[in-house]
């Protein structure tokens, strides 16, 4: 069947570091733009990282700029967020998606640009 799976997250300590990945089944990744979003307690989902299928782009919230960087392995059908110096502001599930394209090589694409979506994997950086 259609999936896709992140896996990676967990408990880290402030200003740790977690490589979360986004596994695709049934599907190949190569095809799109990949996203990662999160969505922290209380706040509505927010866009962190994209890069694109060809074009080269990538993109980054200004929040997590310098800090997280998004990769691909299309011959794994993977996408990775690496994600270093970890606040506790940056606690929330994680969902990797699907897109058309990046669009921008400055700002991540809006919510609504993503087509389909993984479950999350949740992280907490505790203080």
């Amino acid at each position: 069947q259609v999936q896709f799976v992140e896996s990676g997250g967990g408990l880290v300590q402030p200003g740790g570091s977690l490589r979360l990945s986004c596994a695709a089944s049934g599907f190949t990744l190569a095809d799109y733009a990949i996203g990662w979003l999160r969505q922290a307690p209380g706040k509505e989902r927010e866009g962190v990282s994209c890069i694109g299928s060809s074009d080269g782009i990538t993109n980054y919230a200004d929040s997590v700029k310098g800090r997280f960087t998004i990769s691909r392995d299309n011959a794994k059908n993977t996408a990775y967020l690496q994600m270093n110096s970890l606040k506790p502001e940056d606690t929330a599930v994680y969902s990797c998606a699907t897109a058309p394209s990046c669009y921008s090589d400055s700002d991540t694409p809006s919510i609504d640009t993503y087509d389909f979506w993984g479950q999350g994997t949740p992280v907490t950086v505790s203080s």
